[in-house]
């Protein structure tokens, strides 16, 4: 995979900065509205069951099509499809910020989340395609700091736009910064066209793919609120998992299906991937913390957000040197290297007490997010580069779904946990109202979730033992000359298929 002929130095440097201008938008834009729902709720006129909608309505979207529109970018370009993105968002972003009512907001929330899903969607993809092979990680591990910038800024900064010029900046701001990044990209970055010209779009498979991920994101978010044992989630998730079925069943049969299937049986492309969900699904269980540093240690809410931006600041630092690092070394020691230090992280949060002090804390956080950010650049560049070119946008999809989809089991599973902790030294009912429990009974559901959140890293790292095992049989055998197979027959012995050689 060569960097595109047209894309000289100067350019390729300002299309990376139009892509992670939009990626920043879109992770600063999620967490900065998390921090406005109470203004909202409360300048709009509205409970706060129905304000979550400004956030459920985003994400929903963003889950429903992200494979949908990754299939677009490989059939009819990705600039094009990344630059309607953009500039959807942006429209979305200013009917956002001029919305007259709460009903308005979930609507323009919800066409943001096409634009974001239709550029967040190929990214990464186009990071790959347009930079060179010994540069690419060092690329992904930029975007990786992004992210991590834009979900510990988004906090602080939503404090200041709402505390001095109104919630409606927090969406108006997009605006000026969305026209910027378009220029860039309409100037700078390479066409990107398709690297076949005779491909077909999968309509069942994309109506099948966007149900069942609408209806599982659906039913994990609502399980969260309502319980799991609800007609409506059982529906929902029962809906998701027919939807599936059915997905899995059309995908085998068309000519053209929208996910290559054959892509999952590389072991290494499913392993990573795998390993992907598990740390994501571990990664959301830090919604839980403030509960124990406010509620149990008594710290105030400007602390205990600043605190919380330990991680994502030490993940966004890690990002981008990781990237660097798996250029010249190769992904797979630093992933796994990065998976212990995250285990080693969660086991440290664990052994917290009421007394810890914020030196104690960090001390105990901040390996997390040089896990993290240690883990997810390699990662993601060893999952990129496994894919087939002409499937880069499909990879780049499964990619960020990886993410949306371990946040969406992560949240209400970490959440089911430390209940249970916190409910085994208490005799408060199961859903219970946290604000009236022991301190004790809140550092218990810390140590406990994050005990399992340990174990669950543990088992990716397994994994990524696994995979480094096989790239290294791989490379080995693929570099053998003497061994009297084709290049097809190399393959297919690594693969467990063990075919005579030839005299």
């Amino acid at each position: 995979m060569s960097q595109p002929s047209s894309a000289s130095s100067p350019s390729l440097f300002l299309s990376l900065i139009g892509v992670n201008i939009m990626v920043f938008m879109a992770t600063l834009d999620m967490s900065i509205v998390n921090v406005a729902l109470p203004s909202l709720a409360k300048q709009l006129n509205t409970d706060f069951a129905t304000v979550q909608w400004v956030i459920l309505s985003y994400v929903l979207v963003v889950a429903s099509l992200l494979l949908l529109v990754s299939r677009l970018g490989d059939m009819r370009g990705k600039k094009r499809i990344f630059s309607v993105g953009l500039g959807v968002f942006t429209v979305g972003s200013l009917l956002c910020g001029l919305a007259p009512n709460v009903e308005w907001l979930i609507a323009f929330r919800a066409l943001q989340g096409v634009g974001a899903a239709m550029s967040q969607a190929l990214g990464i993809a186009i990071v790959t395609e347009i930079a060179p092979p010994f540069r690419r990680g060092r690329a992904i591990g930029i975007v990786g700091a992004t992210v991590a910038m834009g979900l510990a800024l988004g906090p602080a900064l939503g404090g200041l736009i709402i505390e001095f010029v109104g919630w409606r900046w927090i969406f108006l701001i997009n605006v000026p910064v969305g026209i910027l990044a378009q220029w860039i990209i309409a100037r700078h970055m390479p066409a990107l066209p398709p690297t076949r010209a005779d491909q077909r779009f999968d309509i069942p498979g994309a109506l099948l793919a966007a149900i069942t991920l609408a209806a599982y994101s659906m039913g994990m978010t609502l399980g969260q609120k309502h319980g799991f044992d609800t007609y409506q989630v059982l529906g929902l998730l029962t809906l998701a998992a027919f939807g599936l079925t059915a997905f899995i069943a059309v995908e085998r049969r068309v000519a053209q299906p929208m996910i290559d299937l054959n892509l999952f049986r590389d072991p290494l492309f499913s392993l990573n991937l795998i390993m992907s969900v598990l740390v994501f699904i571990a990664l959301s269980g830090g919604f839980i913390m403030p509960f124990f540093l406010q509620l149990a240690q008594g710290r105030p809410p400007s602390e205990v957000g600043l605190l919380m931006m330990l991680i994502p600041l030490s993940m966004g630092l890690t990002a981008l040197f990781s990237g660097a690092l798996s250029d010249r070394f190769g992904p797979r020691g630093l992933s796994l290297l990065g998976l212990i230090i995250l285990a080693g992280g969660c086991l440290a949060v664990s052994t917290l007490t009421l007394d810890s002090t914020w030196k104690e804390f960090a001390l105990r956080v901040i390996p997390i997010g040089l896990g993290v950010g240690l883990f997810q650049t390699p990662n993601n560049s060893a999952i990129m580069g496994a894919a087939p070119r002409e499937q880069l946008g499909v990879a780049s999809g499964l990619l960020n779904y990886s993410r949306v989809f371990g946040q969406s089991t992560g949240l209400p599973l970490v959440g089911a946990i430390f209940t249970l902790f916190v409910v085994s030294t208490t005799t408060e009912p199961v859903r219970t109202d946290f604000t009236a429990v022991s301190p004790e009974a809140l550092l218990a559901g810390i140590t406990g979730a994050y005990l399992i959140q340990a174990l669950c890293i543990l088992v990716a790292a397994g994994l990524g033992v696994a995979a480094w095992i096989i790239d290294c049989r791989r490379t080995r055998f693929l570099n053998s000359r003497r061994s009297g197979f084709t290049d097809d027959e190399k393959l297919k012995r690594i693969y467990g298929e063990w075919p005579r050689p030839r005299r």
